[in-house]
């Protein structure tokens, strides 16, 4: 029997590796950081559109099996598992598509304050000063910190689009797939947290060793020169810190955190109710 699928996505530097390293100890679940079925299935469903002048020979219920071979296919070594959670965060985008090929799909979406992704990413370029950063096309987007910002922000860069898919998503038809998990609550409150995403997910309850998570990819890390973007700490903890970024960019950034607010969305939520921090 094919596991079920679920899905996890959201926004960068928001808990996603971490959710997936707490999520792979239970021995039913398949868990990882980004993988390539998504960046895939976004290929595909595009070769199958208008673009393609022999797409009309295809239907849609080839192309819904042609889609849902990718899963099969990538997730067929983890058939023993009962449960596989795929990442991208590109899924928030393709709710409609995806949630037709496997309905019962639910979504896990990490967010954090944009103010303080931005911070996260910048603290991992300073730490990481002798190694130009590939998150940035060019010598003139990693000049400043402005520049870098601005780059990580725009509408199909790394905080950007998937900051404007997850709107999408949210205020969307299929927003009651989404389960909205803010960094801040996962990171003091894991037991709480994951409690009430088993409940979401309708998954029977396994105890999870905070104190003992392990997840890294630094291969991947090292081939986009940033180390340390995938690397998850072994204690599961919230560590207070003032900002690195100059206040008027925290400002700029901190009102950004659409998910506060519940009206026009059926949308799950675990987020914090209070303003954001300062910097």
């Amino acid at each position: 029997m094919a596991p079920q699928i679920h899905l996890i996505s959201g926004l960068p530097r928001s808990g996603s590796t971490l959710l997936a390293g707490i999520l792979r100890q239970n021995p039913r679940f398949h868990a990882a950081m980004t993988g390539p079925v998504g960046t895939l299935f976004g290929v595909m469903l595009n070769a199958m559109g208008a673009g393609n002048e022999t797409a009309l020979f295809i239907t849609d219920e080839q192309k819904r099996a042609l889609l849902a071979s990718l899963f099969e296919t990538f997730y067929a070594p983890q058939a023993e598992k009962e449960v596989v959670f795929d990442t991208d965060r590109g899924w928030a985008a393709r709710l409609p598509a995806v949630l037709a090929i496997h309905p019962g799909a639910k979504v896990l979406c990490c967010v954090r304050s944009v103010a303080w992704i931005m911070d996260s990413i910048e603290r991992l370029v300073r730490a990481n000063a002798f190694v130009p950063s590939r998150l940035f096309a060019t010598a003139q987007e990693r000049a400043t910190v402005y520049s870098r910002t601005e780059a990580l922000a725009h509408r199909d860069r790394l905080v950007g689009f998937p900051w404007s898919a997850l709107k999408e998503a949210y205020y969307g038809p299929q927003s009651r797939s989404l389960l909205i998990i803010e960094y801040d609550i996962l990171a003091q409150r894991p037991r709480e947290c994951m409690k009430l995403i088993y409940e979401f997910l309708e998954q029977p309850w396994c105890e999870h060793d905070f104190d003992n998570v392990e997840y890294a990819e630094p291969e991947f890390d090292a081939q986009l020169s940033t180390p340390g973007l995938h690397t998850v700490q072994r204690k599961v903890a919230f560590t207070a810190r003032r900002t690195v970024l100059p206040l008027d960019l925290f400002e700029k950034y901190r009102g950004l955190s659409f998910w506060r607010d519940p009206k026009g969305s059926q949308a799950f939520r675990i987020t914090v109710q209070t303003p954001e921090p300062d910097g």
